[in-house]
């Protein structure tokens, strides 16, 4: 397969853009989606700034979530030792060819939660609305002894049941940021609302602020929002994202990541 025979577009809107005329050493910031807590979780890698990162993004999945974050919780459903061959993106749907490492062990989570990892970290792209698997230069229609239907294209939407109430794209787990903290992603949620609080490493609040998705209650929506905090000097912190119970008003659906803040 000839690798990404079109134009890459660039990163989604939660990953900053690259500069106009970047130099040769420069990078760009790119998602790659592993596992946490049997959902699918937003990690940030920074890439080459080539004409090609959906290849970049992809072989960054591959190479796993690093030290810090497994001891987040994070993990991958993709076998190690897969390889890209190639991908071929044409009219928003991306042609993946992957080695046929990549159907082997695991059960029906783990084939499910392998394919919605690259399905996600392609689609994050705008050109990209659908996958198609191949597997060593043959395309896949049954996947695995699951016996998971790929004879059609696959979105996000359909690994909804994989994906957490509360995406957080940005920050992801182990981010330096400081204030304002920018915060994106996708929410299906009741009433499309939610929290988000930023705490220290002690545990207490520096900024609380309700977020409305575009959509919830069974659709989901997309979030973006700028959280006014300040710290003094550099430390650890977390970034909570939660919803309030309609029943009881506890906290549900919560995600926690861990950051780093710079004054």
């Amino acid at each position: 397969m000839t690798p990404e025979t079109t134009p890459e577009p660039a990163a989604s809107p939660v990953s900053p853009s690259p500069e106009a005329s970047p130099s040769p050493a420069a990078e760009r910031q790119v998602n790659v989606y592993f596992i946490r807590d049997e959902k699918i979780a937003t990690a940030h890698r920074q890439i080459p700034a080539s004409p090609r990162p959906a290849t970049e993004a992809i072989q960054a999945l591959l190479a796993g979530p690093t030290e810090a974050e497994q001891a987040a919780g994070m993990s991958t459903a993709i076998p190690e030792g897969t390889t890209l061959n190639g991908i071929v993106i044409e009219a928003g749907l991306a042609t993946v060819d992957l080695s046929g490492d990549f159907e082997s062990g695991g059960g029906s989570f783990s084939m499910l939660a392998r394919l919605a990892q690259v399905v996600y970290t392609l689609t994050q792209f705008p050109t990209v609305e659908q996958v198609r698997f191949e597997l060593d230069g043959q395309p896949v229609e049954v996947f695995g002894s699951e016996g998971i239907a790929l004879d059609q294209p696959v979105s996000r939407a359909t690994y909804e049941d994989l994906t957490p109430a509360i995406l957080v794209e940005s920050p992801a787990i182990g981010d330096t940021v400081s204030g304002p903290l920018q915060a994106s992603g996708t929410a299906n949620v009741f009433e499309a609302t939610f929290q988000i609080e930023i705490l220290d490493e002690a545990g207490n609040q520096l900024a609380h602020q309700v977020v409305t998705a575009t959509s919830g209650s069974g659709m989901r929506g997309t979030f973006d929002v700028t959280i006014p905090f300040t710290v003094s000097e550099p430390g650890s912190g977390t970034v909570v994202a939660y919803e309030l119970s309609a029943k009881d008003g506890s906290r549900i659906n919560e995600v926690r990541i861990p950051v780093e803040f710079q004054p």
